[in-house]
């Protein structure tokens, strides 16, 4: 198996995508909108993973946050309010924006368990800060690291409970940021002590089964290298003062943020401790470039890939209770006004 994540380039597999697949055996699949029509299509497409790999434990994964950030939109799927949404609700009434926060969760996860989704890219425990580039923005579920975790714990639980397994990002903190990784590289420079209330909500909630990295320079750590890159920075911060022992992802590596090439960006990432290279844009000399440069997944990787999948489930449908959820989730955001 090659310790990397690959995406789709439509809504159903072109042969050369299935034989690439089939041979490369990657650890799992990123979703877009592009892969997304409607439920049915979109199941038969992650049957049709399944069907390659012989597992049903298969790392199929998605950016479902809500809000801006959410690749299954109305009207074939539910509609998920931002974090911001929380946030406001935790402000005045703390214990019901955590059960509204996994009341959502819970019901996004039992709709990506009937679309054969067995992980998400959320929550973000990334702080919103002031002035800041709001690439992160309403995305956050606050500035304050004490709610960011607690809403962050009620959204990982939730998708457990759903049988879906989470993601926090973006390791170590992607809220000071001054750019769009998407398109440039942000430099930090804030001190190693400011730093501490970016690592808290990381360090809290280090026990997630799955994390993934941010791609910025953090001149406290290393003044030369974005953190996906930097043995320092995982080794000494994700690893050491977070205590993150789970599955390392990339961001996506196609991101401007990094420089080089596409598969010297893998091989850096991958050299410098990340456990998986996430690559979304379904170029096939670029995939097939990252295989040639990773090798097979070692021993402790796989470890901590099947720890990450072992309580995810596939749904046969999407279950009845998700109605209800919702329902809760909205009378209780509707204290504030921000129901979905």
């Amino acid at each position: 198996m090659i310790p990397a994540i690959f995406g789709l380039g439509g809504p159903q597999l072109t042969p050369d995508e299935r034989a690439f697949f089939r041979e490369c055996d990657p650890a799992g699949y990123i979703l877009f909108g592009r892969n997304c029509v409607d439920p049915a299509q979109l199941r038969a497409l992650t049957d049709d993973l399944r069907s390659i790999h012989g597992r049903d434990r298969l790392l199929i994964s998605i950016d479902q946050e809500g809000g801006r950030v959410a690749r299954l939109r109305p009207p074939h799927w539910a509609s998920y309010p931002a974090g911001a949404a929380f946030e406001q609700l935790y402000a005045i009434a703390p214990a019901s924006a955590i059960e509204a926060a996994r009341a959502n969760a819970t019901a996004m996860g039992l709709e990506l368990s009937a679309m054969g989704i067995t992980v998400d890219y959320h929550p973000p425990l990334d702080l919103r800060v002031p002035g800041a580039h709001d690439v992160i923005g309403d995305r956050a579920f606050g500035s304050d690291p004490v709610a960011v975790a607690a809403i962050g714990r009620a959204v990982l639980e939730g998708l457990a409970a759903g049988g879906v397994t989470g993601c926090v990002k973006h390791m170590p903190g992607h809220g000071r940021t001054d750019v769009d990784t998407h398109k440039a590289l942000p430099t930090v420079t804030a001190s190693a002590a400011e730093l501490e209330d970016d690592l808290a909500p990381f360090r809290t909630l280090n026990h997630a089964l799955i994390g993934m990295t941010g791609h910025l320079v953090f001149t406290a750590w290393d003044a030369d290298n974005p953190a996906t890159l930097s043995e320092t920075v995982i080794r000494d911060v994700i690893r050491g003062s977070i205590g993150f022992d789970g599955l390392l992802l990339t961001d996506d590596i196609d991101m401007e943020a990094l420089g080089g090439s596409i598969p010297e960006r893998a091989g850096r990432a991958h050299a410098a401790g990340c456990d998986i290279i996430l690559n979304c844009w379904a170029k096939m000399d670029d995939m097939q470039g990252i295989c040639e440069v990773l090798p097979a997944m070692p021993p402790a990787t796989a470890a901590r890939l099947d720890r990450a999948l072992a309580g995810t489930r596939i749904a046969p449908a999407l279950a009845p209770e998700a109605a209800d959820l919702l329902a809760k989730r909205d009378a209780l955001l509707a204290l504030t006004g921000a129901a979905a």
